[in-house]
């Protein structure tokens, strides 16, 4: 039985029709069609986008600067990278679904900030991102804490910033509300143990003992002086930035406090110390070594 040319007709019309739908979606980038939804399902949350608004207020929080190199955790469709390259920032997206990868570059280039911008599939478990100074959030709190143990980890000074959801008993340096919140942590420096400094603060030389007891960026701390108990007031831990006050009380005729500021650099704090107030004060270099943790 052979076809009628106007079935031999349609057909070669067929054939070529599915041709060209082949080619042209072989030559169409990936999920260039894709359209995220509010809501749909993820490998550990669902996308829910923040607003542009606490986009900027979180970059504010942070002070973010063309300094800083910004990675953003669960990036979706890359708002906050792209935010925050537009302000001069190196800023890496990591997402787990490729289409949404695929959306964020579209994005960016779209902005013209493909140089800075840029985005990984990955998973944030285990995805390196040691090199942050600020690292930015939108993930639900036992993710947060998940991820807690790893972030106290990076580079004292680090700014983390999380839209709307916190890390447990991690209180934040910073609280800002623009509709939800938005919370700043900085990593502090881990400073627990006991630490020794000799003073060269005239009329006599000075032992400074130091005990350190640490929860997060909270410290407390007791001090000897030449041996003799000493107080410790307003001990303050920022990053790797340590302050505090001791009373000295070597020098009965002239009983002064010392204030310290340094900067904790593994197991060795340097800084300067000033003894007195006003006219009569004076400042020295002053270093610590940790001796036990």
């Amino acid at each position: 039985m052979f076809a009628s040319p106007f079935l031999r007709r349609s057909f070669l019309t067929l054939v070529l029709s599915l041709a060209t739908t082949v080619a042209f979606a072989q030559d169409k980038p990936a999920g260039a069609d894709f359209e995220p939804e509010v809501g749909q399902s993820g490998k550990d949350v669902v996308w829910v986008p923040t607003p542009q608004s606490l986009v900027d207020k979180m970059l504010d929080i942070a002070k973010v600067t063309s300094a800083d190199y910004v990675i953003d955790l669960g990036s979706g469709d890359g708002r906050t990278v792209i935010t925050a390259a537009k302000r001069g920032a190196r800023a890496l997206g990591i997402e787990y679904n490729p289409d949404m990868v695929a959306l964020s570059q579209r994005n960016a280039a779209h902005e013209g900030v493909s140089g800075k911008a840029t985005f990984m599939k990955a998973d944030l478990f285990e995805s390196d991102f040691s090199k942050a100074t600020v690292i930015t959030m939108f993930l639900l709190p036992d993710i947060n804490l998940k991820l807690r143990p790893k972030i106290l980890k990076l580079k004292p000074g680090t700014r983390i910033v999380s839209h709307d959801f916190a890390f447990g008993d991690w209180q934040p340096d910073r609280t800002t509300r623009i509709r939800k919140n938005v919370f700043l942590w900085i990593v502090p420096a881990p400073v627990a143990g006991r630490w020794r400094a000799r003073l060269e603060l005239p009329p006599i030389e000075r032992l400074l003992e130091l005990e350190f007891t640490q929860r997060f960026q909270e410290v407390t701390a007791h001090a000897r002086l030449n041996g003799v108990p000493s107080q410790v007031w307003e001990t303050k831990l920022a990053g790797d930035r340590l302050s505090f006050i001791v009373v000295d009380t070597t020098d009965r005729d002239n009983e002064a406090s010392l204030y310290f500021e340094g900067r904790v650099n593994g197991d060795v704090i340097e800084g300067r110390v000033r003894r007195g107030v006003g006219s009569s004060r004076s400042e020295t270099p002053w270093r610590a070594a940790r001796i036990s943790r």
